[in-house]
This record gives C-alpha cells, sequence and structure tokens, in this order.
C-alpha cells in the first residue's frame, strides 16, 4: 500500500483527466451497471451475497460506493489513503465457498482488479452517454491516472491492461469467458424492479409511492440498457428495441443538456465530500 507521501503523487489533482471524468452527477445512473459488471464475477458475487448487506440496504451500498470514489479521487492524499486502507483491509476478511464449491478470497487479483476496472468502464460509458463524450486521447489518460489509482486500494498496476485499447480487449474477454449470473445478479435485478426508498426526508411513505415508478423505471433502463448484449441474455433480461429508442432519447437528452448544467452537477465530487 502506498504511503501518503506516495498517495500524494497518485491522487487526481484539479484538471486531470479523472478528476475531469468521474465527478459528474449524471454519473450517478450508471452506478447499477458497474455493480452488475462487479457481481457477475464469480468472486465477488459470492463474497456480496455471503457478506455484504445489499438485500437490505441496497441504497447503502450505492451511497459507500459514491463516498469511495469521491474519497479517493477527490479527497486528497490524506483521505484517499485513510480510505483506500480501509477497504482493502476489510476485503481481507471477506473470503468463502462459492456455489460451485471452489474457495474465493476477496483479494484474488482477478476479482480484486475487476471491481476497480469496472468504475472506469462505467465512468467512460456513462460520459459518454449522458454527459461529455471524450475523445480517444483524453479516455487514455484517464485510464492511465485510473489504474495508477488503483494502488491506493492494493491493486497492482500490472493487474490491468497498460491501455484504453487493451482494456477494451480485456473487457470483452471477461464478458465472455469469466462473467455469469451469481445470486448477487439476481439480487440487483429484483431490487431494480421493487426498488426501496432511499433513506432521504423528501421521499417517505406518502411521496415514494410517486416517485418509485418513474425512478425506478430511470435506473432499470440505464442499468440494462448499458449491459452487453451476451449479459442480458445470460442474465435472463428482457430488452426491445423500443427501450433502446428510450435509451438513446434520454442520453440525447442528457448530453444536449449540458450546457446549462451548474458546475457542482459538472463535478460533484467536492461538494459530496463537503
Amino acid at each position: 500500500m502506498p504511503t501518503v507521501d506516495e498517495a500524494a503523487q497518485l491522487v487526481p489533482r484539479p484538471g486531470s483527466p479523472v478528476w475531469r471524468f468521474a465527478g459528474d452527477a449524471r454519473l450517478v445512473t450508471t452506478a447499477g451497471y458497474a455493480l452488475l459488471l462487479q457481481v457477475s464475477h464469480p468472486t465477488v458475487g459470492a463474497g456480496v451475497t455471503e457478506h455484504s448487506d445489499f438485500k437490505t440496504d441496497p441504497w447503502g451500498r450505492l451511497f459507500r460506493t459514491l463516498d469511495y470514489t469521491y474519497s479517493i479521487t477527490f479527497g486528497g492524499p490524506e483521505l484517499a489513503t485513510e480510505v483506500g486502507r480501509r477497504v482493502f483491509e476489510m476485503h481481507k476478511r471477506i473470503r468463502g465457498v462459492r456455489p460451485d464449491g471452489q474457495p474465493y478470497h476477496a483479494l484474488e487479483p482477478d476479482a480484486y482488479a475487476w471491481v476497480h476496472a469496472t468504475l472506469a468502464e462505467s465512468i467512460v460509458t456513462g460520459n459518454r452517454r449522458f454527459g461529455i463524450p471524450r475523445p480517444l486521447d483524453d479516455v487514455e489518460r484517464f485510464w492511465a491516472e485510473w489504474r495508477e489509482l488503483g494502488r491506493m486500494v492494493g491493486v497492482r498496476i500490472g493487474e490491468l491492461p497498460e491501455s484504453w485499447a487493451r482494456f477494451r480487449s480485456y473487457f470483452e474477454r471477461m464478458v465472455s469467458e469469466r462473467l455469469e449470473s451469481t445470486e448477487a445478479v439476481e439480487d440487483v435485478l429484483t431490487a431494480l424492479r421493487r426498488p426501496a426508498p432511499p433513506p432521504l426526508p423528501l421521499l417517505n411513505d406518502a411521496t415514494w409511492p410517486i416517485a418509485r415508478f418513474p425512478m425506478g423505471r430511470l435506473v432499470s433502463l440505464v442499468t440494462v440498457g448499458l449491459l452487453p448484449a451476451r449479459l442480458r441474455h445470460r442474465f435472463g433480461v428482457r430488452w426491445s428495441r423500443a427501450r433502446e429508442v428510450e435509451l438513446r432519447a434520454l442520453g440525447a437528452a442528457s448530453r444536449s443538456a449540458t450546457p446549462l448544467l451548474p458546475s457542482w452537477v459538472r463535478n460533484a465530487g467536492p461538494g459530496y465530500l463537503r
């Protein structure tokens, strides 16, 4: 694990590619997509099923993910070091036996690096579909920084591809050969179909029944729509031409609204931490 001094060279600086890519508030809609990619890895899925409270507190899982991502991205060397070490230590305790009888440990390099990789995938895809599409050179610089940032949680740099082009090949290989429909995948899909009320004062017992349908439809549309078609088929999730058109229209409307958005929406990370 890096020291605080080393972390000062690893954490993003204002204006860096990761700083610009990761803070757009619209990326919150891609959190379910990243989570499905993660828990479809058999080791990650088993760990979430046996050691996570996702079933009883799905919104807590979302907010903890935001806490983690924004802390290592926008929190500076001291906070990033503290959170990174806490995450690494927590995963040391996560072990068990998968449904196929194979023992697992959360710090298996293949699984642990995959979680870090899926966050990059969801950030790049979220920017392209709903925010500010970035040129390939920017994406390459973002990936180089994000790959280095993995060291903050103990992901060694050699465990992930050195370029975005090679990342795409790695991602396709994982989708084709490694990811599967785990129990945790079913739990996430169930949560999408029947979302629990988030812990927000405005969404109480009186207002949540009204807000649940449009919010649930939005999150479900984005989460399922961003999945590769092979994974939708593997998970038994239906997708139609009409839903694809709806997703594209949503993306176009979101992108066109970019010039009208206040700066705190285009980069919500620092404000979230405050």
